[in-house]
């Protein structure tokens, strides 16, 4: 803990509550926390009974002229002199004009015993009496403090290697696409790709979970839209018949960046993915986002339809021209009726509204051969193809063997 780092609302309210826990069992009139810096100290923490006491604004002091003139004394059998008697232990700057009363400090320190500043409390009554016990009550107090500043310290320190390591994703593109193929059902006809991401790094871990770091460290959008513009390259590179899908969140989308992204890009090419368990904010933000790509051709699905947190409301909302049914909902679809049921009202609500309904997640032939009855006309997932990279991707057929 080299510097003082409470950075979060929630770690600045414990220790207030902590500052003025101790106060108050001290039944002193002020306490306060104050940091060394340079050749001063800052007042980061003041508590007082508000009705009795105005106290100066939470500040800088230098040393020099942080001692009163009549410096208050703690009256504790016992305490160090270099505790009581340290000037950076003394009271807030502007209270050296009122009678002295006694002062009790002890020291902040870091893990290596090294300290850093104090947490004291003085009142302004002479006749008020220390004892040993309040002094441990105070130490205790303060190793508290250190140990929220400590935990708080470790977990900035976290947020910025996570932060880093995002950031140097981004920064070397490090980003690896790979392609699954999407074919008709009818014909075998190979229509496209959805590109998706993979992260060649350490941890090893699923790509889900590297998009949600980075928008926990604030560079979600940054990560989203490399990863959309590496998939965007392989265009010129694959039959000009086939159309690939990227997936962005609804920030992304409403963000001016995606007109950027997408100004050189023949977006008639292009299946624009919104996952349904995504939140949207503003649907007309993000209808009037979307308005210019669609109609220069681009195509909006509507991702993982049918899983248990599907609303419907993207559907509703947004009009796409695919509905993606979710692996959950195909996987074992020969063998629950339930399952069945539910995709084959699905498929029938999509062509009712005039969407192309694609199956995701297709891993088995009898599965397959249900969904040709149940009248879904796309599919995609391992029995057809996984994921590959877009060299491999570019040598498969336009037509699929059945």
């Amino acid at each position: 803990m080299g510097q003082w780092n409470a950075g979060s609302a929630a770690t600045g309210d414990q220790i207030q509550a902590i500052l003025r826990v101790a106060r108050r069992y001290l039944a002193m009139d002020v306490g306060f926390i104050s940091e060394f810096v340079r050749d001063g100290r800052i007042f980061r923490y003041t508590d007082a009974e508000e009705t009795r006491h105005e106290i100066e604004e939470v500040g800088a002091d230098p040393i020099r002229s942080s001692v009163p003139q009549s410096p208050a004394r703690a009256v504790v059998p016992g305490i160090p002199d270099d505790v009581a008697a340290d000037p950076l232990a003394a009271p807030l700057p502007g209270s050296s004009a009122i009678p002295p009363g006694p002062l009790l400090s002890v020291p902040l320190r870091r893990p290596d015993g090294t300290t850093f500043g104090f947490l004291s409390c003085f009142s302004f009554r002479p006749e008020r009496t220390l004892t040993s016990q309040d002094q441990s009550v105070l130490r205790m107090c303060a190793d508290v403090v250190c140990a929220v500043l400590e935990y708080e310290g470790k977990v900035a320190a976290e947020a910025d290697s996570r932060r880093n390591r995002i950031q140097r994703i981004i920064a070397s593109e490090g980003i690896d696409m790979v392609f699954q193929p999407i074919y008709q059902v009818g014909d075998c006809r190979l229509l496209g790709f959805e590109a998706l991401s993979r992260f060649p790094h350490a941890p090893q871990r699923t790509p889900d979970l590297w998009f949600a770091e980075a928008e926990a460290v604030g560079l979600g959008l940054e990560l989203e839209f490399l990863a959309c513009r590496k998939a965007l390259e392989a265009l010129p590179l694959l039959d000009e018949t086939l159309r690939v899908a990227v997936n962005l969140s609804p920030a992304a989308i409403a963000s001016p960046l995606l007109g950027e992204v997408f100004a050189h890009v023949p977006v008639d090419r292009v299946i624009l993915e919104i996952t349904e368990h995504a939140v949207v904010e503003c649907y007309v933000r993000l209808r009037e986002a979307l308005t210019p790509l669609r109609q220069r051709g681009l195509m909006l699905a509507i991702d993982d339809v049918g899983a248990g947190h599907s609303t419907f409301r993207h559907i509703l909302d947004l009009s796409p021209d695919l509905v993606k049914l979710d692996r959950t909902l195909i996987n074992g679809l020969r063998r629950d009726t339930a399952r069945r049921a539910l995709a084959e009202a699905l498929t029938m609500y999509g062509k009712r509204i005039g969407c192309e309904v694609i199956a995701e997640g297709v891993e088995d032939q009898e599965d397959l051969g249900v969904i040709r009855e149940i009248g879904i006309t796309r599919v995609q997932g391992y029995l057809l193809g996984k994921p590959m990279p877009l060299e491999a991707a570019r040598a498969l057929p336009l037509a699929k063997t059945r």
